[in-house]
């Protein structure tokens, strides 16, 4: 578990798919709580999902640095993943279905080898 917090290494495809699909509807979730709160004047609500919001992006963006790092490309491709959508979006479909190196790289060993899911 501890493991989705660091933008060290690399993650398959599949990984990557399920763990940006929890927490893009984590951000569609949490943008309409947050809307919902902004209308009814309920502020710390509204700032709960805020906080949540962020949390979020924060870790799918974590994600798609091991993604990139997998493809074999530096982390600083993942700041174009800030463009709003649907360009964002576009980003990250695009990382779910490019494939990564065969074998190691300098970010680590092929994930398709190690990990589980």
């Amino acid at each position: 578990m501890n493991e989705i917090f660091k933008p060290e290494g690399r993650i398959t495809r599949r990984k990557y798919l399920v763990l940006f699909m929890i927490f893009y509807f984590t951000n569609l979730l949490s943008l309409m709580m947050m809307w919902q709160s902004y209308q009814m004047e309920a502020w710390p609500t509204f700032f709960s999902f805020t906080i949540v919001l962020i949390a979020s992006i924060v870790v799918l963006l974590i994600q798609a640095i091991k993604r990139f790092h997998d493809i074999g490309l530096d982390w600083k491709y993942a700041l174009y993943l800030l463009i709003p959508p649907p360009v964002n979006f576009i980003g990250f479909i695009w990382l779910a279905a490019k494939k990564g190196q065969n074998g190691p790289n300098e970010y680590g060993p092929d994930p398709r080898k190690t990990d589980i899911i």
